[in-house]
């Protein structure tokens, strides 16, 4: 067998190799991650993560323990030290720990929004069977 049949063998086998693997059913991992991007899995974990940290530490500053705990590294804040001086610590904490809940459910409230189809994305969905994902 010469070097240039040899190469050529090899060349061959990749072509093969490449065919079959287009052939071939995609494997349980393949599928998997497939699955897991079709519906943005981290994407949703990470926002729940977001939600409950906000819905926990907003209700926390509603307390007497954490309305106590901010005022000494909000006082040193020029955005909020007008507001502290304004309404009082228990007050201005609550207000803080108010627009950490508002956040929170507006996120959720954005779960909950049907989106909109694009004429881009209507344009590949212009089959009536297939169905729409929200």
């Amino acid at each position: 067998m010469s070097q240039s049949q040899f190469g050529h063998e090899g060349i061959t086998e990749k072509q093969d190799l490449i065919s079959l693997s287009a052939v071939s059913p995609k494997s349980i991992l393949t599928k998997l991650a497939a699955w897991v991007d079709n519906r943005k899995i981290p994407f949703l974990v990470a926002s729940i993560g977001m939600i409950v940290m906000l819905l926990w530490a907003g209700s926390y500053k509603m307390t007497a323990p954490g309305a106590e705990g901010i005022v000494p590294l909000v006082s040193h804040s020029p955005l909020v030290t007008w507001h502290f001086k304004l309404f009082g610590p228990y007050v201005g904490s609550e207000l803080i720990g108010l627009t950490e809940i508002t956040a929170a459910l507006l996120i959720v409230a954005g779960y909950l929004k049907p989106r909109r189809i694009s004429p881009a994305d209507s344009s590949r969905h212009s089959c009536s069977s297939s169905p729409v994902r929200w």
